[in-house]
């Protein structure tokens, strides 16, 4: 219910005239601290619309007696940083492996470049610790199929494999059960034979070494140690793209694989590509 006003003899402060269930509404004035941060933050609020862009329009905004833009302000800080990593773009691209391990903030920025280019473009396949998975080969190990320089891997990541680059990474292994080669037992044979080649326990069958050096030595080589010229693995060491058991060994003899890794050509620009190759040579299986 409400009453007059009256004074409250215990806090000394007049009510509001408000009362409930016996309780009466004490009419206590705002710190004054506070009722001046709140007239400021008025003043603030008035300030800010009147210098930045602050109301909706039909079409567009206030734009404000300063004239100010977020977009103009990000549009500058990329154009800064661009022209900062376009002088050490140039210094990257003119700059031989040694120089670049030499130079400390050179090194730096390759790697960091690299690690971010890998991440956005590679890691899909490759994994984001570049340890690969069935089909895509770890970068971290010293086994290459195109070989493991700097120039190597630049190469390869700028034609790609079985691409569309005129001059891609390409080779063709036959597939011996599809092209009617080797029939099913022969097959199965070279596959226990080509197990046998890096682990001595298993026993090859009599005649798979023939069958290999026959068919198998041209492109993988007679001691099986492989051919980078033609992308053919070595066979002798237990690292396996597609898996080192005997049924998977023999899918790949009877069908072939052709895995495809895209050209980065036109795709990246020449310093992103060359600071992949820089971030994958230093994984740790570079050579």
């Amino acid at each position: 219910m409400s009453t007059e006003p009256e004074f409250d003899k215990h806090s000394k402060t007049y009510t509001t005239g408000h009362e409930w269930d016996g309780i009466k509404e004490l009419n206590t004035p705002l710190p004054r601290w506070w009722l001046w941060t709140y007239i400021a933050c008025i003043v603030w609020a008035v300030g800010y619309w009147i210098l930045m862009p602050a109301w909706p329009l039909v079409s567009s905004y206030s734009k404000g007696v300063l004239g100010y833009s977020q977009r103009d302000a990000v549009a500058a800080e990329l154009k800064d940083t661009r022209n900062s990593r376009n002088v050490f773009a140039q210094k990257l691209l003119s700059s031989n492996l040694e120089t670049i391990e030499a130079t400390p903030k050179l090194m730096e920025f390759a790697l960091a470049s690299g690690r971010a280019a890998f991440g956005d473009n590679c890691a899909g396949c490759h994994g984001s610790g570049a340890s690969g998975s069935k089909g895509y080969p770890n970068l971290n190990d010293d086994d290459w199929l195109w070989g493991g320089t700097l120039e190597d891997i630049h190469h390869t990541i700028t034609v790609g494999v079985r691409s569309s680059d005129d001059d891609t990474r390409e080779s063709d292994m036959p597939a011996f059960l599809t092209d009617e080669i080797l029939t099913k037992d022969q097959i199965s044979d070279v596959a226990t034979y080509v197990m046998s080649l890096s682990d001595p326990a298993i026993k090859a069958p009599a005649g798979s070494a023939e069958i290999f050096q026959d068919n198998c030595a041209a492109c993988h080589g007679e001691d099986a140690h492989g051919n980078r010229d033609v992308g053919a693995p070595n066979l002798t060491d237990a690292i396996w793209l597609y898996g080192g058991d005997h049924k998977t060994i023999t899918t790949t003899i009877s069908y072939s694989r052709r895995g495809v890794m895209p050209t980065w050509a036109g795709r990246l620009d020449k310093a992103t590509i060359r600071s992949l190759a820089i971030y994958v040579h230093a994984l740790g299986g570079g050579e």
